[in-house]
């Protein structure tokens, strides 16, 4: 029996860097880039602007993939402000709606990385996958805009509202847990807020359940897709701080409300019991962060 073949686009990203060393241990992927190659070099891999319509179809055609996995996004809530809204409706809407339809003329499955930011940051804590949607960043918008053109399209797919990722990798420096290590190892004080609460889960982690998602055969499915447990980004690196031995003494409490350019939600913590209901489990955040640390002394 052939390999089942998987494409993952921003096979460069964050997530993307643990998506290729893992997908790649069992499944034929080809992984896409963009702007930067990261440890795409190391595996089968193409450069594609995944808003190019008629190269992505060209992909599907000669690699002809059974399952495709969409994390390209413009995904820095900070950096889609900046952007001009037609630019970032391209990337996360059009581009999606394009990718659905192609994995419904040839046969694949979609699976679709949308966010945790889609819910009302207000409503409480824990939230179900019913919960009130309540975007307030364009990032955020796009995102839920994107499930849209995906349930409009077939039913081949499962969208993973992913929660806050973290974790360290060399190829793609620019993210908070990562960041706040290394200041954290040369004796840098951090601000960090004490009024968001989100349901992390490490990038390793994801990868991992993603991997098992492959495998199986649900499909129709919208699934929060995070840790079990709720923390504020000041719990988080406490965490770190214990786990690594690094001076909590440097930690700063802080109100989001001080960082006006990023889009003020209090509480997008969510309930994953349906994530397990499917067979999924996820390690606790300690056993996470623990991994994260291991793969930096290796």
């Amino acid at each position: 029996m052939s390999a089942i073949k998987v494409l993952i686009t921003g096979g460069s990203g964050f997530l993307g860097y643990y998506l290729n060393k893992t997908l790649n241990q069992k499944f034929q992927i080809l992984t896409l880039y963009n702007t930067h190659i990261g440890n795409c070099i190391n595996f089968n891999s193409l450069k594609l602007n995944i808003t190019d319509t008629k190269k992505l179809k060209e992909i599907f055609s000669s690699f002809k993939p059974n399952i495709v996995i969409h994390t390209a996004a413009v995904s820095n809530p900070s950096e889609a402000q900046s952007l001009p809204a037609k630019a970032v409706y391209n990337t996360n809407v059009n581009a999606v709606k394009n990718l659905a339809e192609l994995c419904e003329l040839f046969g694949a499955k979609l699976i679709y990385l949308s966010t945790d930011l889609v819910y009302a940051g207000y409503r409480g804590s824990m939230l179900e996958e019913t919960a009130k949607l309540v975007p307030v960043s364009l990032y955020a918008e796009t995102k839920l805009m994107g499930e849209v053109k995906i349930k409009e399209t077939f039913e081949n797919y499962i969208i993973l509202r992913c929660a806050l990722l973290f974790g360290i990798n060399k190829y793609y420096t620019n993210n908070h847990f990562s960041n706040c290590y290394f200041k954290l190892k040369n004796m840098k004080p951090i601000k960090l807020f004490t009024d968001q609460f989100r349901t992390p889960i490490s990038a390793p982690e994801a990868s991992k359940l993603i991997f098992e998602i492959c495998s199986s055969g649900i499909k129709n499915e919208t699934v929060n897709f995070g840790g079990k447990e709720r923390v504020s980004r000041f719990e988080l690196i406490e965490m770190l701080c214990n786990l690594a031995n690094l001076n909590k003494d440097l930690l700063i409490e802080c109100s989001m409300n001080e960082f006006n350019e990023l889009p003020l939600v209090a509480d997008v913590s969510m309930n994953t019991n349906k994530l397990a209901s499917l067979g999924f489990k996820q390690k606790s955040l300690e056993e996470m962060i623990k991994e994260v640390l291991k793969n930096i002394s290796e």
